[in-house]
Parts: C-alpha cells; structure tokens; sequence
C-alpha cells in the first residue's frame, strides 16, 4: 500500500510503499477515505527523532474486513475513527474515558495512523457514517470532539459569552460548538485576517486581532462585561498568562492549546482573581458520540473549516506549508 511516513525530527516525511496490514482479534482492516491533519501531527513530526512512523488519526474509512472475534461489520460500511486504543476494561474505559486508560495508545502514533491508503483499528473505535455525511465530515468528527470536550469541562450559564484565543482548527470548532451551546457572544482572537474571517463564518460573532487592540477592552465594549469564560486553543509559550491578564475576576480559563515547550506564569495575577484553571486533552465516547450525531442532524455546518483537499503524494509538502504562517485551515488527505 502506498502511505507516508516519518523520516526524523525536523525532516520532511516521505511517501513510500509499505506492506499491507492484517486485521488482528478485535479488529477491522480499513481503507481510508479521508484524514485530517492535525497541529499535534505537526508537533509529533519535531518532537519525535523517530523514523518510519504512519502519522494521521482524524479519519473517515471504509470497512475492508473484520478480524478474528468481530462480529456486526461488513465490507463496504464507511465509519468515522475513534483512533484511541485502550485496555476497554478499566474504571476510565468502563466511564467512556479511554484516553485515560493506563494503557491507551493512538492510531497514528504508537500505531499506524490514516497517512496511507489502509490501517488497522479497534473495531469498538468504528462508528457507523450515516450516508448522509461526507467522508470530509466523517473525518471531521475527531477534531470537533474535542471542542465539545472542551466546553463540556467548561462550566458556565449557557448563555455566557465566550472569549476563545486563537482562530485555527480548534479554536474556529470551539467558536462553533460554543454557538450552537447557545452562547450570546463568541469572541474569537487571532493576529490573522484570513482566520478571524473563517471563525466568523463558523460561529463567531465578533473578531479581535490582539496584536493592535487591547483584548479585554474590546472584549468588554462588545458583551457588557470582561471574560468570564475562556478557551486558549493557541498552545505557545505566553498564552496561558495572557488569558489569566485579560480574565475577570473568578473567571474560568479552560486549556486546550497543546504547548510542548516550558511556559511560564505569574501565578499572583490568577490567584489575585481567583481564576480556575482546566487543561482539557482529547475527548469522550460521549463527545464523539454526541459531534456524530449533531453532524447527522444538521445542527452543526463545519465545512467551512475544510480549506484544502489533497492527495498523499500532496502530503510532504502541505504538511511543512502548515508549520508556517497560512491562511489555511483544515488540510483533507484523500489516499
């Protein structure tokens, strides 16, 4: 099969062509429809000096074969991914928590990922596609669960209005989610234009670029009041001390952004406030359960976050274009 995989820290990847996979007990041979690339794919690619690794785990597919001791799947179902393998016993998996799991794995990680045109996965991580929905939505699914993750652990009246910092791929599904949770006022941040652009089209009511405007000020002259309610979906150094900077007083800050490198804080401006801090990562069955079936019912419109579709010999190439500043949002890789 054809696929693309790692070549080291700070490499570019490669397409090759690797041996095609087995379902093992438990599991379904895939072929893939559709895969997103994420920013933690992009992180992954730095971080690890590890050669040969399959990337990719926000994926639509199609049902090739079962393994031994499946039973309920056909050839031909097309099926959204939960890429997280785990030991499906314990208390987090019993509580639809397997990201937690002692023994949790991810599909494009410790496991071959959606970088190639077939993969194997858990067959308790297949979820029937209605016909209705695009393979792109189906691949679309991971990463609006974690925004329904995110504001799941964020609590707040419904109608609060929401400051989110950042207009990227989660940032601009937060704004999304949060609109359709009923919020008043989304207020979306982002130095660039093309970004504000998408979050409004998605969701936010209003834009900021905080590298001309004072965030807390604007954001006060929009809603009535300071944020209460924030969501940093950047991930670098700074942005945890600016949300507790623009926060009012005993407002929630909630964390998604991954940030690899050391931060720091002052931990005197939180506790001045007595903000809460909630660092969120992945999501539930249930909130993938619960972006499924809102994406079934037309309650949510994320197309607009598609902004490039492409091919995986495409894929080298897009995915370094990504480690850089883009207009950009989210890149479809169709195998």
């Amino acid at each position: 099969m054809r696929a693309v995989i790692t070549q080291g820290s700070h490499t570019p990847l490669a397409p090759t062509e690797l041996p095609d996979p087995v379902p093992g007990t438990g599991e379904l041979l895939v072929r893939i429809t559709a895969c997103g690339i994420c920013g933690s794919d992009l992180h992954l690619s730095d971080a690890l000096d590890v050669p040969g690794i399959v990337l990719g785990h926000e994926f639509a597919a199609e049902v090739l074969e079962a393994g031994p001791g499946v039973d309920g799947w056909v050839g031909g179902e097309r099926i959204a991914a939960f890429p997280i393998v785990s030991c499906g016993v314990c208390a987090w998996c019993r509580a639809g928590s397997p990201s937690k799991c002692a023994q949790a794995n991810q599909l494009g990680l410790g496991r071959p990922g959606a970088f190639a045109q077939l993969t194997t996965m858990a067959a308790d991580g297949a979820y029937r596609l209605p016909d209705a929905l695009t393979d792109d939505l189906g691949a679309l699914v991971e990463p609006l669960a974690v925004a329904h993750h995110a504001l799941a652990r964020t609590p707040r009246p419904a109608d609060d209005p929401v400051l989110i910092l950042g207009a990227g791929p989660v940032g601009a599904a937060v704004a999304l989610w949060a609109r359709h949770r009923g919020a008043r006022h989304v207020v979306v941040t982002d130095p660039v234009a093309d970004r504000r652009a998408l979050a409004e089209r998605v969701g936010a009511t209003a834009t900021i670029d905080p590298t001309t405007t004072d965030v807390a000020a604007e954001f006060a002259r929009i809603t009535g009041q300071l944020p209460s309610t924030i969501v940093e979906c950047v991930g670098i150094p700074g942005m945890i001390q600016h949300a507790a900077d623009v926060a009012a007083i005993d407002a929630h800050v909630t964390v998604v952004g991954v940030c690899i490198p050391p931060d720091q804080l002052t931990p005197f401006t939180a506790l001045s406030k007595e903000l809460s801090l909630q660092f969120v990562l992945y999501y539930s069955r249930a909130s993938f359960a619960a972006t499924l079936e809102a994406l079934a019912h037309e309650a949510l419109d994320p197309t607009p976050l598609v902004t490039a579709r492409i091919t995986l010999d495409e894929l080298p190439h897009a995915f370094d274009a990504l480690k850089h500043p883009t207009t950009d949002c989210k890149v479809i890789v169709h195998p």
